[in-house]
């Protein structure tokens, strides 16, 4: 403690000394004077956009907007410079509220103008402040009383895992939504999208939680999902005995071909593989074909293929044939 007073004699005589006191003494006309600078300078004139929500409010019990319930508009204002720094920072501007029932249009849609815009801004500037421009020049929202129907999702951008590995199945969590709009709209929409997806290079499973394309004039409920990508490892496999079904058949004929079943190869995950077995596949030869241009070989054509597998392929895609007749 006995150290405090001679600290405090120490400061006092730095402070005081005659260099120091002329320091002083400038440091408080140079901050004098920069106060005078900027309460001039905040006197002038000068324009400043500013961001302001506008919020629909007294919405009857019996509507919902399919809209946001607050949109924005960039106002340019003309006023003294301590005032801009009001409206910016105070409570005056930051959201403006437009009455329902003053701006409905009774169609399931509603318009305020930049007029009308102006009109609600102004009031809380002062006499001295001018709206110079508005964007947007009009602000809509949209509504209905009721009508929805429930859609499907699909996730949109690039997802893409790493090499040797492909997507074997998307979920989606929920599977659907509601959406709320005026009939039109409603027959419109077949299914909603995400937002661009942007995930690449990865191995293990994804789950990522994303919000939902916006629709002029609808509302989705709920407003985001989650998806998970599931990954599989790809392999190159085959599957044998697959039985040749002839197709356009004369009810007294059979096809009978040679080999009677045939092998195919494709790419796939090994979990897909794993489940996969002849019964997946169909191969076909075609009667009216083999009629129209007889030969001594015909071809077979691979009709279905199982979920979850690419470049599939037929080993033999000419086999021999015999068309035998069937006796009653």
């Amino acid at each position: 403690m006995s150290k405090l007073p001679r600290v405090i004699v120490t400061v006092r005589s730095f402070l005081f000394s005659r260099t120091n006191g002329e320091f002083l003494i400038f440091l408080f006309f140079l901050i004098l004077s920069g106060i005078f600078w900027l309460l001039m300078t905040l006197n002038e004139t000068y324009e400043k956009e500013i961001v302001i929500p506008v919020r629909i409010t007294n919405i009857p019990a019996d509507v919902m907007l399919t809209s946001d319930e607050v949109d924005t508009v960039r106002v340019t204002i003309r006023d003294r410079g301590l005032l801009l720094l009001s409206y910016m920072f105070g409570d005056d501007l930051q959201h403006i509220e437009a009455n329902f029932k003053n701006y409905d249009q009774t169609d399931g849609n509603g318009c305020i103008t930049s007029v009308e815009l102006s009109k609600l801004i102004q009031r809380h500037l002062s006499s001295s402040g001018k709206i110079t421009n508005i964007k947007p020049d009009k602000v809509l929202f949209y509504y209905n009383t009721g009508a929805f129907k429930r859609v499907p999702i699909r996730w949109k951008g690039r997802v893409i895992p790493e090499q040797f590995y492909f997507l074997s199945d998307v979920s989606y969590s929920p599977d659907s939504v509601t959406i709320y709009a005026s009939e039109e709209r409603l027959d419109s929409v077949r299914m909603v999208y995400t937002e661009p997806l942007n995930h690449v290079n990865f191995r293990d499973t994804l789950v990522t939680d994303c919000k939902f394309q916006r629709i002029e004039g609808v509302k989705i409920v709920p407003d985001h999902v989650k998806i998970t990508f599931y990954t599989d490892v790809l392999t190159e496999e085959s599957i044998s005995n697959i039985p040749v079904k002839g197709i356009n058949m004369p009810p007294n004929k059979v096809l009978r071909t040679f080999p009677a079943k045939v092998t195919v190869k494709f790419v796939t995950g090994i979990n897909v593989y794993r489940t996969l077995s002849a019964s997946d596949f169909t191969v076909i030869a075609d009667y009216n074909e083999i009629a129209e241009h007889p030969s001594e070989k015909c071809k077979l054509y691979l009709e279905q293929v199982p979920q979850g597998i690419t470049r599939a392929t037929l080993v033999h895609k000419q086999v021999d044939y015999l068309i035998e007749d069937i006796t009653p």
